[in-house]
């Protein structure tokens, strides 16, 4: 049976940005992520936590913290943007190995502007744009390996050109699976659409790393329905605490369990902005519920 790391993130304390004044300081959402029970966090945007890595590993020591995976955006699909997607992952792969994390989810720039709404390329990309997209990602997988030992966990995520099912399933299909694995969002994959379950009895070898999150159903049909952005729809609550929302965790759960690996499952409950005391009590719920109803597999340490 694998053994189910259970970590958080910035993103379950309001944060989306290096820097803004509506997120609470690092040191609060290190202090109140070990004080809820957690071992285990992501970097969070780069910037947010000290980008020193002899600060940062005596921060994430003194709360018996460990780091699981730096996050990056990549919009490759774009006309020369190698160097400047390569200098980010570069320095977030750098961080990142550097306190002992091993992995770095890799996140599609969206299409539209997730604090206006606005449109800022199209919402399909042509024949040539996706395969400049699938060859950048495969060389981004294959360079953040080589050079720095981690492994990318590619995130589907809703108002990018990597969201509905059938980009998920082309995605795989087109992507070479020594370098490239799924960071497997149960709130982004039902956001738009998609099978959970069916992702990972259909495709258990590319499942490498989970984001666990649930969305409220109504609130992510009338998003749909009025096609607002996936800022809007935070905003409105799309995303909720377990077990209010979708999908279900305990039968994902118990599926990664059987697959014969260690994986990690981060929580994110994404929420920006949001009351500064909201955070802590939700993320102690969160994992008092998961403690609950995930069985011997998960480990909080």
């Amino acid at each position: 049976m694998s053994v189910i790391h259970i970590g958080t993130a910035p993103d379950s304390w309001g944060v989306w940005y290096s820097d803004d004044p509506r997120q609470p300081p690092y040191r609060r959402f290190l202090d109140e992520a070990a004080s809820a029970g957690y071992g285990w966090i992501e970097l969070g945007p780069y910037g947010y936590l000290p980008t020193d890595p002899a600060q940062l590993r005596d921060e994430l020591r003194a709360r018996e913290l460990r780091l699981a995976a730096g996050t990056v955006f990549e919009q490759l699909h774009g006309e020369g943007s190698w160097a400047q997607v390569w200098e980010r992952a570069r320095r977030v792969a750098e961080l990142t190995a550097a306190v002992g994390g091993r992995h770095i989810v890799v996140i599609p720039q969206l299409w539209r502007d997730d604090r206006t709404g606005a449109e800022v390329e199209p919402r399909m990309l042509d024949s040539a744009a996706w395969d400049r997209k699938i060859q950048g990602i495969n060389r981004l997988g294959r360079e953040l390996y080589e050079h720095y030992g981690v492994r990318m966990q590619y995130h589907p995520h809703a108002d990018s050109h990597v969201a509905s099912p059938e980009q998920v399933e082309r995605f795989l299909a087109e992507t070479d699976p020594d370098y490239v694995s799924l960071c497997l969002d149960t709130g982004h994959i039902a956001y738009c659409g998609g099978d959970n379950a069916a992702l990972i009895r259909n495709h258990p070898e590319r499942i490498g790393y989970l984001h666990l999150k649930q969305v409220d159903a109504e609130i992510a049909a009338k998003v749909s329905a009025e096609d607002l952005s996936f800022g809007a729809a935070v905003a409105l609550g799309a995303m909720v605490e377990p077990p209010l929302g979708v999908p279900e965790w305990p039968p994902l759960l118990d599926a990664i369990a059987g697959l014969d690996r260690d994986i990690f499952a981060i929580v994110e409950q994404d929420m920006f902005p949001c009351p500064a005391d909201a955070p802590a009590p939700i993320a102690r719920r969160t994992r008092n519920y998961l403690a609950g109803c995930a069985g011997p597999a998960v480990r909080f340490r």
